[in-house]
This record gives structure tokens, sequence and C-alpha cells, in this order.
């Protein structure tokens, strides 16, 4: 792949993130079931028996929800700085892509077309905020889709359709010009990212095709991506165009996508933690040696090098979800970060349309602490030299802390929920009301 981003919806009726988050207790365990009384004897009057307690519903699987939070901040921070480790370090587009997959599979216990048509819902409503800014950005600088060198005239209108439903790119000029504080290049930071947005639409819509080969055939299904990847992503077959882009992303998340169905089914564990954990590992150390030998332009960049993704990956989450705790709440001084972790997955499309445009605003607000009267001494310039990335690693949080509440209740109207500015969880507590007694 030649972008380099790293970086998924049915109405539920259990409240879900939207890129979706499967649920403790989800290898089909049937919820349980009220205690019957004997029956009692002729002679002896019936108790009087208290309502049997309604089954406990399904929670929120934290420790999941805190992988898609982990992923999302390695997303930011690695557009911020662009350290290539970062992509061996936690490969985050292979455990968000596994999260969603997972959740799929749960929800497609309903009519495929359904499932199919709430994920797109869910979707598409915050990706027509975002694709209205960059247009009306876009149309000020002058570009015209027909007349850019880069599109194929008429090609660049029709392919304009992809800022309304992401099947393809979306057409933008790599040189947009200077538009305020962004820089020329703005419009290849921020609308390049939207890959992953066509590669997960692309995966809810083969989900039901996908599920139902798993279940026949687990294992062939299970590796076929990887197979795939070993021919369209290592140059042995050469698909071009955007299309091949597209292939390439949907062969090398693909198996990450299909663990989401093994882990929902139960399949992993089923299997020895020793043989899973032993084989995910033969095949990472197999990523990491192929990308010794193809390392791109980024150098360890494994966004650039498919194969290497792909695998490396694919034994990733694997581990992950192995030792999956299902926990249904965090646990010990994990909880202290349990509002962030709500608000995350309630807003990761957000996060994720809109991080890259914030990132690019950290730098031109920063450089004016340069200008304050304080700041013209040699070591103050020095000092602010000297700590420039930390204020920006700084600066960016807010930035999209303003975002989620300028434009994340979009995604609750999306999801038909009643639209929420901050949604991290905390619910104002109600007055009780006086019973007259007190229970010791």
């Amino acid at each position: 792949m030649t972008h380099g981003y790293t970086t998924g919806t049915g109405t539920n009726p259990e409240p879900a993130g939207p890129y979706g988050t499967p649920y403790a207790g989800n290898t089909g365990a049937a919820p349980g079931t009220p205690y019957t009384l004997p029956r009692q004897r002729a002679a002896e009057p019936a108790p009087e028996t208290a309502s049997a307690p309604e089954p406990e519903k399904p929670g929120r699987d934290r420790y999941l929800d805190l992988l898609r939070s982990i992923a999302l901040v390695r997303v930011v921070v690695y557009h911020l700085f662009g350290w290539a480790w970062l992509s061996v370090l936690f490969p985050s587009m292979g455990v968000m892509f596994a999260l969603a997959g997972s959740l799929m599979a749960r929800s497609l216990k309903r009519p495929a077309w359904s499932v199919i048509r709430g994920r797109v819902r869910r979707l598409l409503p915050p990706m027509w905020a975002f694709g209205a800014v960059v247009l009306v950005l876009l149309f000020l600088v002058d570009w015209s889709p027909s007349k850019d060198p880069d599109q194929d005239g008429v090609w660049g209108l029709v392919n304009l359709v992809n800022y309304v439903v992401p099947v393809g790119a979306p057409p933008y000029p790599v040189e947009a010009g200077v538009v305020g504080p962004l820089e020329s290049t703005w419009a290849d930071e921020t609308v390049g990212p939207l890959w992953y947005l066509r590669a997960y639409l692309w995966f809810v819509i083969a989900s039901p095709l996908l599920l139902w080969l798993f279940r026949k055939a687990p294992w062939p299904t299970l590796l076929a991506p990887l197979g795939l990847t070993a021919i369209v992503g290592t140059g042995l077959v050469t698909i071009p165009g955007e299309l091949g882009n597209a292939v390439t992303d949907f062969a090398v998340y693909g198996g990450c996508w299909v663990l989401g169905f093994a882990h929902h089914d139960g399949m992993l564990k089923r299997i020895p933690r020793y043989v899973s954990v032993s084989c995910a590992s033969l095949v990472m150390a197999f990523g990491l040696w192929w990308a010794s030998g193809h390392l791109g332009p980024s150098g360890w960049d494994l966004n650039d090098i498919p194969l290497a993704d792909a695998t490396w990956s694919f034994g990733f989450v694997v581990i992950l979800l192995q030792y999956s705790p299902s926990w249904r709440e965090l646990p010990g001084r994990l909880a202290n970060w349990d509002k962030l972790v709500t608000l995350s997955n309630n807003r990761a499309v957000t996060i994720y349309l809109w991080h890259n445009m914030m990132i690019m605003l950290t730098f031109p607000i920063i450089d004016l602490l340069y200008r304050l009267p304080f700041m013209q001494g040699e070591r103050a310039t020095a000092a602010l030299d000297s700590s420039y990335t930390f204020w920006t690693f700084a600066l960016v949080w807010p930035l999209i802390g303003l975002m989620i509440l300028t434009v994340g209740w979009i995604e609750d109207l999306g999801a038909k929920r009643k639209p929420r500015l901050w949604p991290n969880g905390s619910r104002r507590k109600r007055p009780r009301p006086s019973t007259g007694a007190h229970r010791g």
C-alpha cells in the first residue's frame, strides 16, 4: 500500500460504539433463567413468592473497549509524530477491524440487510459532515475535480460520490493550497485516511458471505486473506489504480476481520493457548523477517509493507483475543480511565475523521507563542523549541475534544439516539424517592 495511514454499523438493542464492540458472554451462553418453586402440598398454604429476578443483560466488554481506545490513541500519535516503530508496537488497524468483525458476527443473528443498513447509517452522517467541510475548503481554493491533472476528467466529478458513500477513494489535490492556518498539503493529510472507511464498508457488505463461509470452512476462510495478500501485496499480481489499493487493504486486514468472527464464535477458546500463541508468534516472526528484506521509504513502517503488516497484525490480534478476559468493568487503576474509554468508543468515528486536521492546527497555534513579548529572548525561544513536540501532543487532545463537542453528536443521529455532547458514561444522580423507612 502506498497511503501509509494507520488507523467500524444495524441498530442494536444494546449500546454499542460506532465501530462496534463485542459484548461479554458473546459465545452463545444463554442468560440465567428464573428459579421455579417446587409444587406445594395441597394441605399447606402456598407461601408468598417474590417475582423472579430478570435475567442480567449482557454488558459492554470493557477489555475490547480498552483495546479500541488504545488503537485510536496510537493512530493519533502515529499521525502526529510519524514514528514507524508504532506500527510494530501496536497494529491499530488490525485490532480495530478484528473488534468490528466480532460485533458484526454477533449482529448477523438478525437479518443481514437490516444489519448492513444499520452499520451504513451509523457511518455515513459523520462522514457527510466531514466531507462537506472538506469540499467547501477545496472549492474556496478554486479546485475543480474535472480539471485536476490527477483526476481523469469527468471521472473526477463522478468520484465525488465517494464523499457520500465511500466505495472508493474521494478525489482531492495533493497540493490544495494554503487555507487559513492549514498548510498546502492539508487535503492529502485529512482526506487520505478515509481509506479506512472504504475498507470498513467493504467488510460490512461482505460480512454475511464471509461469516457463512467461515462457519462452513473456518480455517480456509481464516487464512485465505493472508494468501491473497501474498499475491496482491507483494507485486506477484498487480492491480492498478485505486482498485488495487482497495483490494490490497481488504486482503491485508481481512484475516483480522475474520478473527473477529472466530472470537465471537468461541473458536479461539477451543484451541489450547500454548498452540495458538506459538503459531501466532511464528506468523509474526515471518512478518518481521519479510519486512526486514522489503523496507520502504519509512523504514520499519509496516503500513508500507502489506504482507508484513498482514501477518504481524494477524498474529498480534490472535494473542490479544486469546487472552481476552471479557471485563464487565475496568479493573484496578484502569478504572480511572473508564470515562475516557467510554467517550472514545462512543466517538470513534469523529476522532478518526477529524484528528488529522486537528493535528495540522496545532502547529500554527503553537507558533503564535513565539510572538508573545516574554518569548523574545533566546532562552525562551530555545525552551519552546526543545519542548515543541510535547506541546503539539498536549494541544491536539483539547482540539479533538472540541470537535467531539461540535460534531460528535451526529454519530448519535446515525444511531437513532438522542444527541449527546460528551457521552463519557457519566449520569446525573437523581434524588431517590422517599420510602418512609430505612432498610438496615
